[in-house]
Formats: C-alpha cells, sequence, structure tokens
C-alpha cells in the first residue's frame, strides 16, 4: 500500500476528507479517478508575490497578477478543528471560528491518528500521486510534528513558519508544505519589516519549487525587468544606500593600484564588468600619480543581462571609459568581451607582451558551474586559464555565503540567515513603504533569492562560496595570498563612517570582511602567482 488512500469504499473516503480539504483551500479540487477508490488534484492554488507560475503549469507566468497581489485563500484556524467532528455532522458558521487547536494536545493527537488511519489504512508501502504531482500525504509529518507546526503557526513567528516550511519541504511533505504556505501568505509584506519583505520572496521561491517552475519563474523576472534606464537607476541607489558593493570596488581597486604603482603599461581584465563603475575612481588614482600615469588597457567581460541594464553593448562602456581617461589626460584602450565569464578562452583576451596584468573577479566567480555542476568545471578552469597569463594581481570580491553544494534545508537556512542582515541593512537606510526601496529589493535581490530556493543543476546559477573553499580553489590554481595594505583597510573604514555603525570590518590573515553586525557578507581579497 501506499502513501496516499488505500483501498476504502468511495463514501467513506468523502465523508471523511472532502468537507476537511476543500475548506482548507478552495481552489482544490478533488475528483474520483476511477469509480471505487482514487482521488486526484486536479487543480492547485494560483500565487502571485512575484510572477509565479501555477503548479499545474496552466497559465503563462506573464499573465499572473504583479508582486502586490496577494491571494485571499485564508485558512482560518477553526479549519484544523474539524479533524474532530464525526463524519456528516452539520459545520454551522460559528464553527468557523473557532480555535483549530484542541484544549486536549492528546486528544487532537489521536484524532490525527484516526485521519491517518482513513486516508493511509494498516498498510502504507506504495508511493501513488495524485493529479499535478502533488501528493496527498499527512503521514510524511507525525502528529507529535504537526503540534509543533500549529504551535508555531499560532505565535505568528514568520521566521519559524518559514523554516518549518522549508523542513517539511525537504522531507517530501507536500500536503503540509501546502497548509504552511497558505499560512504564509496572511504573514508577508513586501512593505512590511525586513523578515516579511524577505519572506514574500522566500514564499515565492516555495511556491516555484513545489511547481518544479524554478527557471520559469527566474526567466519571467527577467523578462519583466523594468526599462533599461529605470534598473539601471536602482542597481545604482542599491550602490549608493549599501556599501557592500563600494567595500568591493576599493578593496579591489587599492590592490591593483598597489601592484600596478611602477608600471608603465597596465591590463586589466574584468571578468563582469557591468557599468564599469569600478574603473573611474582608479583611472583618476592613476592620473594624480607621481611621474605620471601608465598606459591602460581594460578588457571587459559581460553578458546581456548588464547589456540590458546598459541600454546597449559593451561599447557604450568603453566609450565613457575613453572620455573620463581623456579628460584625465590617461592613455587608455578598451577591448570588449560580449559573453559570460564561463565561456572566455585565453585567446578572447589578446594579453599582449609587456603589459603588467591585473585580473579582477567581482562578484563573478559564484555564478560559474563548477564540478558539482558540470564536468567541464569552468570555475577551476578559467582560475588554471588567469593563471596561466602570469598576472601580477589577481582580485576576488565574493559574498560570504554558503550555497554552493549545500543540499535545500541547509541551503534555505543560510539564505535566510544572509539575507535577513541584507534586509535589516536596506531597513536603516530607505523607509519600508518606500518605493526605492521596494524596486531595489524586488529587481537587484528578488531573482537570487527565488533562485536559491527554487532550482537545482545547472538551473541554480547562485553557487556561492566562503572564502576558505574559494582559498582552496585559487591554491590549486597557483595561486598564494597578498595581503591587502593597511591603506586599504584605513581607507575603508573611512568610508563606512558615513554608513550605520552596525556595519562592521574586519581583517583576518589579509583578508577583508564586510558584515552587518555579527553576520559577514562580503569577503575581499587579493592573489599573486604563486
Amino acid at each position: 500500500m501506499s502513501n496516499g488512500l488505500y483501498l476504502r469504499p468511495k463514501q467513506e473516503v468523502e465523508t471523511c476528507l472532502m468537507p476537511w480539504l476543500q475548506t482548507i483551500n478552495p481552489q482544490l479540487q478533488f475528483g474520483v479517478i476511477d469509480h471505487e477508490n482514487h482521488f486526484s488534484v486536479t487543480s492547485l492554488p494560483r500565487y502571485c508575490t512575484l510572477e509565479s507560475s501555477p503548479a499545474t503549469g496552466s497559465y503563462d507566468a506573464q499573465d499572473s497578477p504583479t508582486m502586490t497581489c496577494f491571494s485571499t485563500n485564508v485558512i482560518h484556524e477553526s479549519q484544523i478543528s474539524r479533524l474532530s467532528r464525526p463524519s456528516g455532522q452539520h459545520y454551522s458558521p460559528e464553527d468557523l471560528n473557532r480555535s483549530c487547536v484542541t484544549e486536549d494536545r492528546y486528544e487532537l493527537k489521536l484524532k490525527l491518528k484516526e485521519l491517518e488511519t482513513v486516508m493511509l489504512g494498516p498498510d502504507s508501502d506504495r508511493n501513488d500521486s495524485y493529479g499535478s504531482g502533488f501528493l496527498i500525504d499527512p503521514h510524511a509529518t507525525s502528529p507529535d510534528s504537526w503540534i509543533h507546526i500549529m504551535d508555531i503557526i499560532e505565535s505568528r513567528d514568520l521566521k519559524q513558519v518559514l523554516i518549518a516550511c522549508a523542513e517539511v519541504m525537504s522531507n517530501g511533505d507536500k500536503w503540509t508544505t501546502q497548509w504552511l504556505l497558505e499560512e504564509l501568505r496572511q504573514l508577508v509584506s513586501v512593505s512590511g519589516e525586513p523578515m516579511q519583505r524577505l519572506g514574500a520572496y522566500m514564499l515565492e521561491g516555495f511556491v516555484a519549487r513545489l511547481a518544479s517552475s524554478g527557471s520559469s519563474i527566474c526567466k519571467a523576472l527577467k523578462s519583466k525587468e523594468p526599462s533599461c534606464a529605470d534598473l539601471l537607476s536602482y542597481l545604482h541607489i542599491l550602490y549608493e544606500v549599501c556599501p557592500y558593493i563600494k567595500f568591493g570596488y576599493m578593496a579591489a581597486n587599492g590592490a591593483i593600484a598597489e601592484a600596478m604603482k611602477d608600471e608603465s603599461r597596465v591590463h586589466i581584465i574584468d571578468f563582469q564588468i557591468g557599468q564599469g563603475s569600478q574603473w573611474v575612481t582608479l583611472i583618476q588614482a592613476f592620473a594624480a600619480r607621481p611621474g605620471g600615469p601608465p598606459h591602460i588597457r581594460i578588457t571587459g567581460i559581460d553578458d546581456s543581462l548588464s547589456a540590458y541594464a546598459r541600454g546597449g553593448g559593451l561599447s557604450i562602456v568603453g566609450w565613457r571609459l575613453s572620455k573620463l581617461a581623456e579628460s584625465f589626460k590617461v592613455p587608455f584602450e578598451f577591448h570588449a568581451v560580449p559573453m559570460s565569464g564561463s565561456e572566455v578562452q585565453r585567446g578572447d583576451l589578446r594579453v599582449r607582451p609587456g603589459e603588467a596584468l591585473a585580473v579582477n573577479f567581482a562578484f563573478s566567480l559564484h555564478q560559474m558551474p563548477d564540478e558539482s555542476v558540470s564536468t567541464e568545471n569552468h570555475r577551476d578552469r578559467v582560475l588554471r586559464l588567469v593563471r596561466g597569463l602570469s598576472p601580477k594581481v589577481v582580485t576576488v570580491i565574493e559574498q560570504e555565503c554558503n550555497t554552493n553544494t549545500a543540499a535545500f534545508y541547509p541551503r534555505f537556512m543560510e539564505t535566510l540567515d544572509y539575507y535577513t542582515a541584507m534586509f535589516e541593512s536596506l531597513d536603516v537606510t530607505l523607509l519600508r513603504d518606500h518605493r526605492d526601496r521596494i524596486d531595489v529589493e524586488l529587481h537587484c535581490l528578488a531573482r537570487d533569492i527565488v533562485n536559491l530556493i527554487a532550482c537545482e543543476g545547472a538551473e541554480r546559477v547562485e553557487r556561492h562560496e566562503l572564502h576558505g573553499k574559494w582559498k582552496l580553489r585559487l591554491t590549486m590554481a597557483g595561486f598564494s595570498p597578498s595581503p591587502l595594505s593597511a591603506l586599504v583597510n584605513s581607507t575603508i573604514k573611512t568610508l563606512l563612517k558615513s554608513y550605520s555603525e552596525k556595519y562592521r570590518l574586519e581583517e583576518r590573515d589579509g583578508v577583508l570582511y564586510l558584515g552587518w553586525m555579527a553576520r559577514d557578507l562580503v569577503a575581499a581579497s587579493a592573489w599573486k602567482c604563486s
């Protein structure tokens, strides 16, 4: 027998199950597969935090409501209390307002066991799924766990409800997951407290994962992006209101400037150049160098996403930087490589003899698939390729987060912890109901969160590693640490004075860590050839 409905007369199962299950979600419809004993889910509820697709895949994500449209299908506490009613008993309106938690917890436990007996039978070895892959399986969660879950829901502690949902989802209990998703919709808000806002995007990730539509959600988010001018504006706001990106750029530029202080020809390879804004201050610094500036050549690598934000190809970046360098009388060249960093080959980089080479990985390595995704292992391949170029300095800026090879539940917990700190830091700068903050979180952070929760395999592109793992990869590729100087450290400390005192800067073994309170968020390091 299975963890589904065992063979019982149709009427008995209908009597026991239909009133309760239909009340849990009016959009769940159960139909008889055969005329004897089986039921199937023919439709699933519709979610619309961002651009979610239904589990059945019966409508296009682009037709779904916007992120601010929330379902009104509320699971009232009274719905669970119906477990204790005899079959066929009348349900009065007053009953609907009673608490779901039976005063006698032992009695509730017995009623849950009775429901299991009705639904599962004495033998539960079969493994049937119904309809759209929605498995009716309350046996996957024990009565004790159900009592614990109901305690969490009673407390209305959003963080704990999120954790409970991730846990039952990781255990394959789609039935309890569906219930918790309905509860979560009543707790999240894109304009609420940091946990409520983060919860809204995590809920979208749960829904997409349950529907196996994670990649579709991410594509829908991309297709629904604002105009390039607006997206560029949101990225600029994020750059200004939080020091994370600025910190990374300053640390990398400081390491490059120090390594190239005596060089006359400098070639910088940037594996994700974006808008090219990182190099504005470095060109200015080189212009002020005693003895005159060096000749600078920048090779910019980038993908289509940044091209969309720019409103055009890499030629726009080259033109802007060329004009800047000209205004500061700095000899300058720009070479565009319009492709993903994972696709780069040595010939694309056009390294010339006589140039001092610097290679910059700013928030880019974590999106390169490693050995856990593909036998090509582009993450280590690119590092070995760069080592073969004999660079004078390599800079690595990455989020200090461990999500690469972690299984779903520990990955969820790491994502929750990391982005809680990120959203809290945004809260001290932008008002909760400020449209800019909502847009920044939606267009700059939401896709990453959904990707981390909903996607697996090659579809999950957000694969962060802690500095210790990057150190191992770089060492194996043939690099050794090049500690950042005290000047870089003091410059960044000065920068942080204009932000909240809850930001902290720590140096450990020559690596700089920027964090929010007790949580490290970004690590900056420099490397040289061994």
